[in-house]
């Protein structure tokens, strides 16, 4: 099949930056991004952009009003394309079976159903949202089941690896592309066609193809062995807590093994920062895998991958709870500013962000929290910390918190900072200035270890780490002015 117009369904996280990379990679594609949210789409129209990645606003510049546009008319961009990728939602269920595990696939199976009733003439559908094995299969059998005359689909799985935060530069130079499809002739054509979109600029090594079923269940593998790495150092962190040992140092001398290398060894308070387990990727594919091998009747094989994630929950409350213990057992009415909401930084994703626990644990024991984040709208923040997930009580929570606009404001007169995300600017900020406005004793809390712990110390703060105990130095030292 001869490519000359593209439709991605979904504004998202995912269809968003994808789609503006190959605009820009493949200058002879007509690339619509559609969306039924018309802030969504409105937002891509503007010089505000509805997700911040480092580079994306000049891409999509670039590219916008030229072969790529955004629309919410969902309907024509289907009808004109030959290759629709799915970059829909994929959350995990809230209710019914498999509630907290499964994904929720609505959104998938309403693009079918579209796809399948406005299409008059064959389409490649590429499922590139996060998916449970054998989706594409579902999505297989709800075209066919309503199939027109001369008109054929083929489904390909071709699994996104975004890192928030670097999904420009992880699209532009990927470390691989999975291209899944079936093994028939039209099948293998259909693989062709998405293959020679990426050839424009990725090398052909780099372009594995293989069955559905295999690209499927690789990304949800991928995802569980990055999560399993940040669980294990995180296990190892509280060790290190108790022995003495330093967990940064404990990392190095791990990574160090050509076996197992560096990547992905950083403790910190849970899934997030510069592991990279947060947003809505490495927690739901974890789900999504243990509530797999339930189905497959496999139980020990899914209390493994469980404890995956029980090591990340406990590592957030272990934080919150030391905080609270610090504090003298008590933080009611305690004012403490949180640096930073995003579940790492460059980017102002929140989902399952690591402050959205260590902050729902705090408010249940009555502290008021003062938040900062430089990418993260109030809306979006309040927004999750009212979900019913996280509080009963949202009118509570709007008591509790005060949004921001800088870090010298939300630590003003305030007990404690604790720092959640680690973005660069917190580690230039002027901590002696910090100190002289807190009340005293003044507590600073690293959960993303990304602070230089014993100019802290020589400032005055109680400083208190993840991975390792800290004691004040005997020795003088001059105050430092920044930590620059």
């Amino acid at each position: 099949m001869t490519l000359k117009k593209i439709c991605c369904v979904g504004a998202g996280y995912v269809g968003g930056p994808t789609c503006t990379v190959i605009a820009s990679k493949c200058p002879q594609l007509t690339v619509t991004v559609v969306d039924l949210s018309e802030t969504r789409i409105a937002q891509w129209n503007s010089e505000n952009l509805p997700i911040f990645e480092p580079g994306l606003y000049d891409l999509v510049k670039e590219c916008r009003g030229r072969n790529l546009f955004f629309s919410t008319n969902v309907k024509e961009a289907i009808v004109e394309a030959d290759l629709i990728f799915i970059c829909v939602n994929t959350p995990t269920k809230h209710f019914g079976k498999g509630k907290g595990r499964a994904a929720d696939l609505k959104y998938i199976e309403s693009a079918a159903r579209m796809i399948a009733e406005v299409s008059q003439n064959s389409k490649i559908v590429v499922e590139k949202s996060t998916v449970p094995v054998k989706a594409a299969e579902s999505i297989t059998n709800i075209m066919r089941a309503n199939i027109k005359p001369g008109v054929q689909y083929q489904v390909l799985s071709n699994p996104e690896f975004l890192a928030e935060g670097t999904a420009v530069n992880d699209l532009i130079y990927p470390d691989r592309v999975l291209i899944g499809g079936d093994p028939s002739p039209l099948g293998q054509e259909a693989i062709q066609s998405l293959r020679w979109i990426y050839e424009h600029w990725v090398p052909q090594d780099k372009i594995i193809t293989m069955n559905t079923w295999s690209s499927e269940l690789s990304k949800l593998a991928a995802n569980a062995f990055l999560a399993q790495r940040i669980s294990s150092i995180n296990a190892m962190s509280a060790i290190c807590e108790m022995t003495g040992a330093d967990v940064s140092e404990v990392a190095n001398a791990v990574g160090r093994d050509t076996r197992i290398g560096n990547k992905f060894l950083k403790a910190s308070v849970g899934f997030g920062g510069f592991s990279g387990f947060g947003g809505s990727c490495f927690q739901k594919d974890v789900l999504n895998l243990v509530y797999l091998c339930e189905c497959l009747n496999l139980p020990e094989v899914a209390e493994y991958w469980q404890q995956v994630i029980n090591i990340n929950d406990y590592q957030r409350r272990r934080f919150a709870n030391k905080i609270i213990e610090s504090l003298f057992n008590t933080v009611t009415n305690k004012k403490i500013a949180i640096f930073g909401f995003a579940f790492k930084k460059d980017t102002g994703d929140t989902r399952e962000s690591a402050a959205i626990y260590v902050s729902k644990y705090l408010m249940e024991e009555g502290a008021c929290l003062r938040i900062y984040d430089p990418k993260v709208e109030e809306a979006q923040l309040m927004s999750e910390l009212t979900q019913p997930s996280i509080t009963d009580d949202p009118d509570k929570v709007k008591e509790l918190v005060t949004i921001c606009k800088d870090p010298y404001q939300a630590a003003q007169n305030a007990h404690a900072v604790v720092i959640c995300t680690e973005w660069d600017e917190f580690i230039a900020l002027d901590y002696q200035g910090i100190y002289k406005s807190m009340l005293k004793p003044a507590f600073l809390f690293d959960g993303r270890l990304i602070l230089k712990h014993q100019e802290l110390l020589d400032i005055g703060f109680h400083v208190v780490t993840i991975g390792k105990k800290l004691q004040r130095s005997n020795v003088h030292r001059p105050i430092a002015t920044s930590l620059q």
